[in-house]
């Protein structure tokens, strides 16, 4: 028997429709797939044949900051306030909820930000058990003879895992990912196919790597949405690790380097990820930041110069903290409903929420979304704590539906024999009664 509850946890705003597109046309997918959203407002792009080769030279000087300018003014953006950016992706990974979206769906040059995919793997190795923080690689000729940003590992010496971690974060080193690639791997060429792999495991459908470090080549292209995918996952699957992206600055061999990621100082909360630029694709970066309690991931690229990049990302996060806030419906352990139990020492079982159930909206604007408990009930015992059961379903005010699991609040144990029959005699003389 299928059982629905019903219940209305929030007061309902007749005008938050309206509301909402007019503040901040704040639009999201389920909770477990904004990486597989369609694109807004209009159908989700094809992957198209990746721009040309850029050229691998040294980077230009940075421009001088452009003069703030005035909101209408910037380029508009398909979700969420203009900006400078050619590409720009925000969501909240708690709600799902995209709150800026600029053509975040286009092919573009993953630049330095493809070393989060790199990273994520050897956090995975980490975790497996399979290499170690102390586990040490050797620099092969190609691993030197890198150009660009590089950590300066030497020729023939063999570099701790902690040292490559901090080298391709902190330091951002070209160098320091062909160690990783080759000691994992082999060879450069194997592990960015793993790369692209893994990355379709986690819902990156537009992304393919071609090597290591993200330095440009022919047929090497991600998009912005995926390049958020990769940080949320980063940030989930490996909080013991992740702290290391919000170092600021590292010396090896000594010499000391700046962490690129100027938002780390500059705007309160940045605990990460990533900074990149190719001369065709621009300066981009991977963010996220934490504010009591709540985060947000960014990733904007196209932009024209450091400081524009700096400036730019630190103004749309402020905005993306400033604009919209989240209102708890559950909390986490909060009982949904109590489920019917069937030859159970117990009639009933709370059904709870294991995380929080939250929704995005903008700041001071409160929502009424309808919540559904689906199970199938009468739940037998014996009830492990716990125990997966069903889902609540939150419905918006715009319609979309995000499923949250629903598990057994409680243990319950089965009824004893005598108990047993007499349930069964009352069930198949009267039916059974809910």
């Amino acid at each position: 028997m299928l059982v629905s509850w019903l219940t209305d946890r929030l007061r309902p705003v007749a005008a938050l429709l309206s509301t909402l597109l007019a503040a901040a046309v704040l639009a999201g997918p389920s909770l477990d797939a904004f990486a597989q959203q369609a694109d807004p407002p209009a159908k989700r792009q094809t992957p198209q044949k990746p721009p040309a080769k850029p050229r691998a030279t040294t980077a230009p000087k940075p421009a001088a900051t452009p003069p703030a300018a005035k909101a209408e003014a910037l380029p508009p953006s398909q979700i969420g306030i203009g900006t400078l950016a050619r590409q720009a992706f925000m969501v909240d990974p708690q709600t799902s909820t995209v709150l800026l979206f600029k053509d975040a769906d286009k092919p573009m040059h993953p630049s330095s930000m493809a070393k989060m995919m790199t990273i994520y793997i050897l956090f995975e190795e980490l975790a497996a058990g399979r290499v170690k923080l102390d586990t040490r690689f050797r620099v092969s000729e190609r691993a030197r003879n890198m150009g660009g940003s590089r950590m300066f590992v030497e020729l023939g010496s063999e570099v701790a895992v902690e040292d490559l971690i901090k080298g391709m974060i902190v330091l951002s080193g070209n160098d320091a990912c062909v160690v990783v690639a080759e000691g994992l791997a082999g060879n450069e060429d194997s592990f960015a196919e793993r790369m692209t792999k893994k990355g379709r495991e986690l819902g990156m459908t537009g992304t393919v790597f071609k090597n290591a470090s993200g330095w440009p080549v022919d047929g090497q292209w991600t998009t912005a949405r995926d390049l958020a995918v990769v940080a949320w996952r980063t940030i989930e699957d490996f909080p013991k690790y992740y702290r290391y992206y919000s170092e600021t600055n590292w010396t090896y061999n000594n010499i000391k380097q700046d962490n690129r990621n100027r938002l780390l100082k500059i705007t309160a909360g940045t605990d990460g990820l990533k900074t990149g630029h190719t001369e065709e694709g621009g300066f981009g970066q991977a963010t996220s930041a934490v504010r009591d309690g709540r985060r947000l991931i960014m990733v904007v690229n196209g932009l024209g110069s450091m400081a524009e990049r700096a400036q730019e990302s630190a103004r749309l996060m402020e905005w993306g903290f400033r604009e919209s806030a989240n209102t708890t419906v559950f909390r986490a352990g909060d009982t949904v409903v109590e489920a019917p139990v069937w030859l159970g020492a117990q009639d009933k079982v709370p059904l709870v929420v294991a995380h929080p159930v939250q929704i995005t909206a903008p700041t001071g604007q409160s929502v009424s979304p309808r919540v559904v408990a689906r199970f199938d009930g009468p739940l037998a015992a014996p009830i492990v704590k716990g125990t997966k059961v069903g889902s609540a379903v939150v419905t918006l005010p715009d319609g979309r539906e995000i499923d949250y699991p629903l598990e057994a609040g409680a243990d319950v144990a089965r009824r004893g024999v005598v108990g047993r029959v007499a349930a069964m005699i009352q069930h198949y003389l009267f039916g059974w009664l809910s």
